[in-house]
């Protein structure tokens, strides 16, 4: 049996194949969406490891939540959602355990720590929005990174459209007193 052609077919129409067990549908929709879900995941963890780790953390997950998605907004807003907090999740697992068991791991050899195209990379991004608090850096990875508009963000954000306009206006403004 030759396989679908899912191309041309819309989010929505895959989403229901996908509830309805269609597994080549679930696999089209993880296939046109990884790369957002992995960028978002970078944009926010600032590494590309832990970019890898939520982004299989969230594929994995889609397996369950799928049939969750509602169509109030678009899929990749959901989507970029579930991402959101995966990442939000990663850094409080992480803050609680202080990062000392990585470290040590590393420092014993037990594992590697970030490679050289992740020591660039994170520069390079958190070069443009270092000095911003995380509520603007949010806004801006969500908005500028993710080209989800002020509504999309907001309804990841739990705030309102005009927080977000707000919270871009004044990154805006932060990052050009620091030229």
């Amino acid at each position: 049996m030759a396989p679908r052609p899912f191309d041309a077919e819309s989010d929505i129409t895959l989403v229901a194949a996908a509830v309805a067990g269609d597994r080549d549908a679930f696999a089209a929709l993880l296939e046109r969406h990884y790369d957002r879900i992995h960028g978002l995941a970078w944009h926010i963890t600032g590494s590309r490891s832990d970019a890898e780790d939520v982004a299989q953390d969230v594929c994995c997950a889609l397996v369950e939540r799928i049939g969750s998605f509602r169509g109030e907004a678009k899929f990749t807003t959901w989507l970029c959602g579930i991402v959101y907090n995966a990442c939000r999740d990663l850094k409080r697992r992480r803050r609680s355990f202080l990062g000392l068991g990585e470290r040590l791991s590393v420092l014993a050899g037990l594992t590697k720590g970030p490679d050289g195209r992740d020591l660039h990379d994170a520069m390079w991004v958190r070069s443009a929005v270092a000095k911003l608090p995380a509520v603007y850096r949010d806004a801006v990875v969500l908005v500028a990174g993710q080209q989800l508009t002020h509504g999309e963000a907001a309804v990841i954000l739990g705030v309102a459209e005009s927080t977000v306009s707000w919270r871009m206006h004044e990154a805006r403004r932060r990052l050009g007193e620091g030229d």
